[in-house]
């Protein structure tokens, strides 16, 4: 039996037994316990601690195996049990989920029908709980949604199986969520993934019973922006909205101050009126930071209301049930007293690009690709583990609109498939000609160099630079090397 197929029905079993599948970093243990691996070999390609995967990942995975199989399951014994569980017939089908839809004549929907993730066993068959615009069927695998790669722009669909789990970061986000008055705060350049992940956190806290709302500051007028009072109207009114709770906001908006009535709408209107906890989520907080007036009473805002549910009065348990999730691309560059910012409570979570078994992961379910190490090797040469990067050339690789070497060949060009987002690049620093000057040191030299702090700052958080152990910079991968060496010249 190969690892694919032993995959397969360790997968299933878990479905079965948990109502999910397998996370990306359970199988990174399983493969490499297959492989014969220690953990503190896996830790170390990996980039984990021992620790972690030895006593906190590890321990719950064999226990959950364990539990499915019906017999004590361990990382040295699991390719033993796992030969007798398909020897007595009990594992099931890999594809037993998707013959199930198959033959109820099932079609997917994103406007009509959504699978829920209810999948119970009864009398050996694997049953699932249809529902119509409900919750989607989460964490698919490739066999059942989304065979073929939907083309990389924008979130990465609740039902896809092409996002990638970055552990631990979804968990921890997952716990966090349903802590009172919680707070988490997701910083990357852009198309690092912020927006999927802060989609699948509204969607976690949504299956245990929270109300959710998205909001985008990226969606806002300019005339937003014209003042305080008429930025919190706004704010208030696109959270009224969408909870159906506009009726009596114009009450509020006769009288006090421009945060007192907006805190008075929330505490009396929303937060007493609901019997569940709200999340909100906030994207493209950083466009508020040109607006420095209205960033710091509205910063200063939100951070009192985290501090109102610490407080352990009546009023703090009505703000234990407001969570909040900002999400913003540039660094937090207005001053903001710190006693007073939102900035440095909660969970922060700075998303990192993938590693070399998460792109694998990636790769893997393109099925049609079938690549060896080396080709993974070869694209992670030129674009490193930029989500977007490396999704936008497995999109073109597959539907065969370029081999990898062509597109390695192009890539830093105007001919190549990254052209529309260098261009966008480059017009971002155009607009900085110190940051050109700065950039064009960085991109020139072979080894990492120093720049004053402020401007590594800002490449940093243009996503054009990564920063190096002591202190210095160097291009984010090959393709800003290349391409920014001869535009910038």
């Amino acid at each position: 039996m190969d690892f694919e197929t032993a995959f397969k029905i360790l997968d299933t079993a878990v479905v079965a037994q948990t109502k999910r599948h397998l996370k990306d970093i359970e199988v990174t243990i399983l493969r490499s316990s297959w492989q014969g691996k220690k953990y503190g070999e896996i830790a170390q390609v990996h980039g984990y601690t021992t620790e972690y995967l030895q006593h906190d990942v590890g321990p719950k995975l064999w226990q959950m195996l364990s539990a499915a199989f019906g017999e004590k399951v361990s990382k040295k014994n699991f390719q033993a049990a796992l030969e007798r569980q398909r020897l007595s017939g009990n594992a099931d089908s890999p594809k037993q989920l998707e013959d199930i839809l198959q033959s109820q004549k099932l079609m997917l929907s994103d406007s009509q029908l959504k699978i829920d993730n209810s999948v119970s066993q009864e009398n050996g068959e694997v049953l699932l709980t249809l529902h119509t615009n409900e919750r989607c069927l989460r964490r698919a695998t490739p066999t059942q949604l989304n065979a073929e790669p939907e083309f990389p722009v924008g979130q990465v669909p609740l039902t896809s199986s092409f996002y990638v789990e970055r552990p631990p970061i979804e968990d921890r986000c997952f716990q966090e969520i349903l802590q009172p008055g919680a707070l988490i705060r997701i910083k990357a350049s852009k198309q690092m993934g912020k927006t999927s992940l802060m989609a699948r956190i509204l969607d976690e806290a949504r299956n245990h019973g929270c109300q959710t709302v998205a909001l985008s500051f990226h969606l806002a007028d300019k005339a937003v922006f014209a003042s305080l009072d008429t930025f919190l109207r706004w704010f208030c009114e696109s959270v009224g909205r969408k909870l159906k709770k506009l009726h009596q906001l114009d009450d509020y908006w006769s009288i006090y101050g421009s945060k007192d009535k907006t805190t008075a709408y929330f505490e009396e209107c929303l937060l007493e009126e609901i019997d569940s906890p709200l999340v909100i989520s906030l994207d493209g907080v950083d466009r508020i930071f040109p607006h420095r007036d209205i960033a710091e009473d509205f910063f200063n805002l939100l951070r009192a209301w985290y501090e109102y549910a610490k407080y352990g009065d009546r009023s703090s348990e009505l703000w234990q049930k407001l969570r909040l999730v900002l999400v913003h691309s540039k660094e937090v560059y207005i001053p903001l007293n710190i006693n007073q910012s939102p900035f440095n409570v909660g969970l922060s979570i700075e998303l990192q690009e993938f590693n070399q078994e998460q792109v694998q992961i990636l790769v893997e379910r393109h099925q049609a690709l079938n690549w060896i190490d080396v080709q993974v090797e070869k694209l992670m040469d030129m674009v490193g583990g930029h989500p977007y990067l490396v999704r936008l050339a497995l999109y073109h690789v597959q539907h065969q609109d370029i081999t990898l070497e062509q597109l390695l060949q192009t890539a830093p060009t105007e001919a190549g498939i990254y052209k529309d987002h260098l261009r966008e690049h480059l017009c971002n620093l155009d607009d900085h000609p110190n940051l050109v000057a700065a950039f064009s040191q960085v991109v020139k030299s072979l080894v990492p160099i120093e720049l004053d702090s402020e401007l590594a700052f800002k490449l940093h958080s243009m996503g054009l630079v990564v920063y190096c152990n002591d202190n210095k910079v160097m291009p984010r991968c090959n393709l800003y090397r290349q391409y920014f060496q001869h535009h910038l010249s």
